[in-house]
């Protein structure tokens, strides 16, 4: 996979993962014309294309579209697949994810996809796997935040 990019209906970037060094210019190029290529496309449109010397993958889930980049050799159907399996980790963590979960969390979005593909390959396939790394994650950040949480004077001198 080259990169993954997820926008809105409305033509805005969510979120974007490059596996291939391209300039600033180029990625927003790229972006620009890919989103405007696929919101031009009708919805019972096939969700592969050929642009330039890559396939485009595409699937629409509500108000997102999430569209990946592969080699002209990749298989459609598995990085479909792979598409749809970033989904249900982002359904099982936001407990039906939308839009504002990306807008808003978009770091828990990035870190769930780090989990799941590693150089554009999918590194573990299974969902219980990575939830549980995203849990124990979670979990450390939240010991991490409280050890740093400052303390109270009172607690300071042993009154609470």
């Amino acid at each position: 996979m080259q990169f993954m990019l997820l926008f809105s209906r409305q033509g805005k970037l969510r979120l974007q993962k490059w596996y291939v060094p391209l300039s600033d210019k180029e990625r927003k190029k790229i972006s620009r014309d890919l989103v405007q290529t696929i919101l031009a496309r009708k919805p019972k449109m096939c969700s592969f294309l050929e642009w330039r010397d890559l396939k485009i993958v595409y699937k629409r889930y509500a108000s997102l579209y999430f569209c990946c980049a592969v080699e002209d050799q990749d298989n459609e159907l598995i990085t479909l697949e792979i598409i749809h399996r970033y989904v249900e980790l982002l359904d099982k963590y936001f407990g039906s994810v939308c839009e504002l979960d990306i807008i808003f969390n978009f770091e828990k979005a990035y870190f769930i996809l780090d989990e799941f593909l590693l150089g554009g390959e999918a590194q573990e396939t299974s969902k219980k796997n990575v939830l549980k790394a995203i849990e124990q994650a979670d979990l450390l950040q939240e010991v991490h935040s409280e050890a740093e949480a400052p303390r109270s004077v009172l607690e300071e001198i042993g009154l609470t």
